[in-house]
This record gives C-alpha cells, structure tokens and sequence, in this order.
C-alpha cells in the first residue's frame, strides 16, 4: 500500500526551511504521495532522510540532489545586536516564531526552536544574522532529534494558525472602517457631487460584499 501524506511528513525534519523546492514540509509530503516530487529533495535529512523515504515509498535509495543543496550540520541564526534595527522583516518569515522583538527594537533568536531554517537570511536589509554551527561534525539526522522535529512541528503548525488569526482580525477591522465610511460616506469623502458619492458608494458596497463571501467561504 503507497505511503500516505501524513507517514511521509513524520518522516521529514520539520525544519520548514523550503529548499524542496515546496513552500513547507506538509506541501513536499504530499507532492511526493502524489508522485509529484522526488524523495531525494530534502538537505535537513540528508542521506538517511531519503533512507527512510525510500523505506516509506519502497522507492529505491539515491543520493540527494544537489540542485536542492547540501547536506549539512545544524546551524541557528545568531544575530548581531550592533547591527539590527529592528526592522521585523526576520519575524515574519521565522517558521516558528523563534525569533523575538519588536519594530525599531533589537531582536533574538531562541535557540532551541530555531530549525536552521536560514529564511531570515535574506530578509535582513542590514546583513545582520550569520548561521552557526551547533553540531559539529555531526550533519542531517544525526545533528537533528526527533525530539527537535516534534517540537518544530508543533511551532510551524502554531505560527500558521496564528497568521490566519491575525489575517481574519486585520480583515474584520479593515470592513469595519468600510462600514463606519459608507454609513457617513458625505462626512468620510471630499467630494460633494451625488452621482461621484454614489460611484464611491458602490464600490465600497462592493468590496464588502467580497469580502463576507470569503469569510463565508472559509467557514
């Protein structure tokens, strides 16, 4: 029986970082299920990764290909107070919210649920971050727990739910200004004219009406 999306993705590193060529580790499991993506896409996992993929898939062993990059030691983002100016671009792109601060305020990595994943790298518009290396001589599984994974896992899932929170929230105050404008549109618009306030007004009417078609469509 083929492996599921669900038994390829425990079997990956969680470490979100993309270099599968997929936008997280949920989407390259289900790209491989579908027999979309090659089981050797994985660097976190390295060697033994793709061991256990083939193992899942019954595909047999390769080597990972280095269009995708290399396999390599654990590293985490270290970044340098001197330089941060706390821009906030890092925090957005973290996988799993392991980096703290604030606009205009210096930020830090939490080290242990930094996954390596290296995306705040090119983010950072003052060079200020460097990965690295906690394992030495150790590379993909044998520097990466299951534990560590685990804990990764649950973070990423975490730091998805809490951007479509904020992304529900941030819509609901936006349509809520529409309402306040379009209830007073004469008070909210320096126009004076009955047919421009009119075209405003559809438009907004407009607007509002897509947007309770997506919230209802996502409930």
């Amino acid at each position: 029986m083929p492996a599921t999306a669900t038994q390829i993705l425990d079997a990956l590193p969680q470490t979100q970082c993309t270099r599968c060529g997929y936008p997280d580790c949920a989407a390259y499991a289900q790209a491989i299920a579908d027999g979309k993506a090659a089981i050797n896409q994985c660097p976190p996992g390295g060697a033994e990764g793709v061991a256990r993929l083939a193992a899942l898939t019954g595909q047999p062993v390769q080597a990972l290909n280095p269009e995708f990059g290399s396999e390599g030691p654990m590293t985490v983002a270290v970044i340098d107070e001197d330089w941060c100016i706390g821009c906030t671009l890092c925090l957005k792109v973290c996988p799993t919210d392991a980096i703290l601060g604030a606009n205009k305020r210096m930020h830090t990595v939490i080290e242990s649920y930094c996954t390596g994943c290296e995306l705040c790298i090119p983010v950072c518009p003052v060079d200020c971050i460097r990965m690295e290396n906690v394992s030495g001589e150790r590379t993909g599984w044998a520097a990466w727990s299951s534990q560590q994974a685990d804990t990764a896992r649950q973070r990423y899932d975490f730091h998805v739910l809490r951007l479509q929170r904020d992304e529900a929230e941030n819509a609901l105050r936006l349509e809520a200004k529409a309402q306040a404008k379009l209830a007073d549109l004469p008070a909210h618009s320096q126009h004076t004219d009955p047919a421009v306030l009119d075209r405003k007004r559809a438009v907004i009417e407009a607007a509002l009406a897509r947007a309770r078609a997506r919230r209802a469509g996502s409930t």
